[in-house]
């Protein structure tokens, strides 16, 4: 089993394989310390390897500083593995995350997630977050002259919008977006638009969510049952095929969820399943919620 039939993306200079590994989950509850099973989480990311998976999506604030020492612990050397992290978001307690774009500590940010993932420069650093509070030509000044140090490869940017987006391309090339994206939620759209006409890889996290469109007997479910697959499955294969800028991230503490997600970067959707697809969602999206 492998995940090759995803085919590969250009991240930047790097090319990794289309399906990626977000480890967020590879923590405790609350995304804040240890996972519950150490072992079962560096199984996780050691079987990672082995279905083929080039890329692996973290952050200083998973765990905090948890989940990139794990990453190194496991995975180090990475030899064809990119491991892409992100900055700028600081925990206090589970489930508690607050952003600080202040230049000096985005630069503390880089200098300990190169520390903990045991390389002298990041291959993707992403800036978690923009802080509202700081001017953002500010944060991203600070990580020009870091990139222009040496000490950072790629830039990415995470929920961003266009006009950020296009702030942020006077300052570095913007070589990816990590934005939440999936069947039922569209509101970053535009984000991937522009990204498609730029080249940019577009990384949706929570990618295999189908809300509503996973309940028994719905189209989803149907398309699930005759492609001998799960709903997940089919969804991962449904943002795979709505882009070919498209980096999905699913994440998950278990190896045979990993399997199970593994298999559906060989899903094939036909036309008319994914146009099918596509109008439930977007009806999914654009239904109104209870105020």
């Amino acid at each position: 089993m492998s995940i090759l039939a995803s085919g590969t993306i250009r991240v930047g200079s790097l090319t990794v394989n289309r399906l990626g590994f977000g480890a967020m989950r590879l923590t405790g509850e609350g995304v804040w310390g240890p996972p519950a099973d150490v072992d079962e989480a560096k199984r996780v990311l050691r079987r990672s390897r082995e279905l083929g998976i080039t890329f692996v999506d973290t952050a200083d604030a998973y765990g905090p500083e948890v989940n990139e020492t794990l990453i190194a612990q496991t995975l180090h050397p990475y030899g064809e593995v990119v491991i892409a992290t992100k900055g700028g978001l600081t925990r206090s307690g589970p489930g508690v995350w607050a952003p600080v774009g202040r230049p000096e500590y985005l630069r503390q940010c880089v200098a300990m997630s190169l520390r903990r993932l045991k390389v002298d420069r990041i291959d993707l650093w992403q800036l978690h977050r923009i802080d509202p509070r700081v001017p953002r030509d500010e944060q991203f000044q600070v990580i020009a002259e870091m990139q222009k140090a040496g000490l950072i490869r790629h830039v990415g940017l995470s929920e961003v919008k266009v006009d950020e987006l296009e702030a942020a391309q006077k300052f570095f090339p913007v070589a990816s977006v990590q934005n939440l994206y999936n069947l039922v939620n569209r509101g970053s759209e535009a984000v991937l638009e522009r990204c498609e006409q730029q080249g940019i890889a577009f990384i949706p996290w929570f990618p295999l969510a189908s809300g509503a469109l996973a309940r028994p007997g719905s189209l989803l479910t149907a398309i699930a049952a005759r492609l001998s697959a799960t709903p997940s499955q089919v969804a991962l294969a449904w943002v795979l095929r709505r882009s070919k800028v498209m980096l999905p991230i699913p994440g998950t503490s278990r190896v045979a969820h990993l399997e199970e997600n593994a298999k559906g970067a060989s899903l094939t959707l036909s036309d008319d399943d994914f146009r099918a697809l596509d109008e439930q969602g977007r009806a999914e999206w654009a239904r109104p919620r209870p105020a």
